[in-house]
Parts: structure tokens; sequence; C-alpha cells
């Protein structure tokens, strides 16, 4: 054999053992990957002793959502067993709940005991000590128990708060309660202690913002989304000023005036607010420009009664007057026109068109218009 015949024979010899080392390496790590996807948890659907559960509640326009696996008592006396419920952090803090940690979510900022706490998800820890409980809002939210809460860096918020008895729960759950429109308390149940803690929410401050924001998406292209914005103002009286460029824009539109939409329910928003406003030279404008409208009888009817709750007599029986001109039909545009005639201390004119109005009305109101009249006759009648 030739050097060269020898030397092409080792070659050959190097590569058919370099494929057997790949095709044994190769075989190798099959059997690994089927062995590693053999050995993997399944993915069955099966009942799990500490269920999860979600608990959600709207507090004022703030959407709470606390996400939590629910331990059971099973006869455990948990909250004296520290291997249940570690006591002052040792050797970590508890997940209040089991599994994965605890969370909880505000869609807007919020005051948890009196402390501010920003918009976000946290994760919800407690650490117990002599029946106390410290309550902590960590920032790192997605964790498995409490195992690798870093108290230095992770938290947000610590409050201290003191127990309650409640009926006893079984499971571990939490509940909404003492709902007011801008407070609650969240309380945590479990045997029968509650850890109970208040959140509040800066009610205009949060509507109006989230209001501002609303107006510049889908719903500024309807005049009715404008009205009750700043209808929402004047009934909690914030944010007025405002309030009146938003009745504005419902009726005038926006750009080029598009989606304007003048009708007596803005008009009586803006009629408002200018009062509220103490606008009076506005206001007795805004008066007259809602007078002028053309409308149908139950709108005419409506804003009569407006007139009148807003104590405006002479205004109401004007436009009651100018309205059964344009409705003759209508005998309730009759009745407004004597009720204005009452609080105009015209006692026999109004009487004179109540009795008119019993002429032409269905049967079944016949009776209370008679009642009407008494009332008229004994000063006692008040606007419904």
């Amino acid at each position: 054999m030739t050097s060269r015949q020898g030397l092409v024979s080792l070659q050959k010899s190097i590569k058919h053992t370099t494929k057997m080392k790949k095709s044994i390496y190769l075989s190798f790590l099959t059997f690994l990957v089927s062995f590693a996807s053999f050995a993997q948890f399944h993915t069955m659907n099966i009942p799990k002793n500490s269920p999860k559960v979600i608990e959600s509640q709207r507090l004022g326009i703030t959407d709470i959502i606390i996400n939590y696996s629910s331990p059971a008592l099973r006869g455990r006396d948990v909250w004296n067993s520290p291997n249940i419920i570690p006591q002052e952090g040792n050797p970590i803090a508890w997940r209040a709940g089991a599994n994965m940690g605890t969370t909880i979510a505000f869609s807007t900022d919020v005051l948890i005991e009196g402390n501010l706490l920003a918009a976000g998800i946290y994760g919800f820890h407690i650490l117990p000590k002599n029946d106390t409980y410290t309550l902590i809002f960590a920032h790192n939210y997605d964790q498995w128990g409490s195992y690798y809460l870093d108290l230095e860096r992770d938290v947000a918020l610590k409050v201290t708060v003191n127990p309650d008895t409640c009926a006893k729960s079984e499971q571990l759950d939490y509940e909404f309660l003492n709902r007011t429109e801008n407070t609650l308390v969240i309380g945590l149940e479990w045997g029968e202690k509650r850890i109970p803690f208040r959140v509040e929410v800066d009610l205009n401050k949060t509507v109006v913002e989230s209001f501002r924001s609303e107006l510049r998406g889908i719903n500024t292209y309807h005049w009715q989304a404008w009205n009750d914005a700043a209808n929402w103002c004047l009934d909690y009286n914030t944010n007025l000023e405002e309030a009146l460029e938003w009745a504005n824009r419902s009726i005038n539109g926006g750009y080029g005036s598009f989606a304007a939409n003048k009708n007596v329910s803005n008009m009586e928003t803006k009629i408002k607010l200018l009062d509220k406003l103490n606008r009076d030279k506005e206001m007795q404008e805004a008066v007259t420009d809602a007078k002028s409208m053309l409308v149908n009888a139950n709108d005419a009817y409506g804003l009569t009664k407006f007139f009148l709750g807003m104590s405006l007599y002479q205004e109401a029986l004007d436009y009651s007057e100018q309205s059964i001109e344009n409705h003759p039909e209508s005998w309730f545009l009759l009745l407004n026109k004597g009720v204005s005639n009452y609080f105009l201390k015209n006692k026999k004119a109004a009487i004179k068109d109540v009795k008119a109005v019993i002429k032409i009305a269905p049967e079944n109101y016949k009776d209370r218009l008679q009642e009407i009249i008494k009332e008229f006759e004994t000063d006692s009648y008040q606007l419904r």
C-alpha cells in the first residue's frame, strides 16, 4: 500500500468514527429530550386543594381585582400555626393565600388606610405580630408565594391593622364590605378572623380625569357623553367651568359643528351650570335660547317642568302659553300653565286652568286633578 493510499484509508476511518460518534450523540440527545418530556408535569385539569379565585369590585370608576389561591382550614388552627402562617416574617412573610403570591390591582390611585398607593398591580403579603398585621403591597408581584420578597426593595406601601372577628369561613376568601360611593373595606377572612383594610378613592379626581380621556375617543362623537359628563360634575359640584365647556360641546358639536345636537336635555344642563356659577345674564340668555327651540309636546312639557323646578315661574308660564299655541291638544301643557299661575300667586287663574284640564284629560287622571285643585285652594300643592 502506498503512502497516499494509507492516508486516504485513515481519512475514511476518521470520517466513519466521527459519523458514529455523532449518531450516538444524537440518539442520546433524543433520549434525554424524550425523558425530559416524560418527566414534565402534565396539563390535566385536576381539582386543587387551594383553588384559584379572582374577586373584583368597582369603586366609583376604580376597578379592584384580587387574585389568590384559597386554602381550607381542614380542622387546622391556622392562625396559631407558624408552619401555615409565618409569624413576624420568620422565615418569610405570609403570601395571604396559597400557591402563587396573592396580587391586588387598582386601576387608579387609591388611599390604603389613608396612605397613597399608585395605580398598578401589587403583590400582597402580610407580616403577623402579636395579633396585629402589617400589610405589604409589593411592586414585584409575579412570585411564587413570598419566598423571594425583598422587604428592602420591593415594598411600595406598608400599613398595620388590627383584626376583627367574623362568621366562620372554612375557605380563605376576600370580602368587599361597607361600600360607599368612594370607600370600602377589603377583608381577608379565614376561620373566624378577618383582617380588614380601608380603600378610598378621590371620586371627583378619578372620574373627571376619566371623562377627559374618554371624551377624546369614540365618545367625542356623541352629544349624550358630553352632556352626561357635564351633568355628573354638576351633581357633585366639581369642575364646573370645564363642565360648562362640555355642555356647550354637546350643544354646538366639535370642529365644524360636527355632531352638534341642541336639545332640551343639554340646554337644561347648560342653564343649571350657569345658575350654579352665578352667571345670571348668561343664564337668562340660555333660557331665552331654550324657549325658542321647536320641540314636540313632551319636550315642551319637560322644559316647563324644568323652569318650575328652577323657580323660574314667569318663564314657565310664558313658555306654557307659547307651547299650548303650538300643541293645543296637549292637556298636560295646560296643567303646567295652571301650576305656573299657582306659584305666581294667581290662584284663581290656576284653579280655572286645572278645571279646564279636567274636561279634556284622560279619565284615569281626573281624580288627581281634583286633588290638585284642593291643594291649590289650601296652599298645600308641591311639585313632584
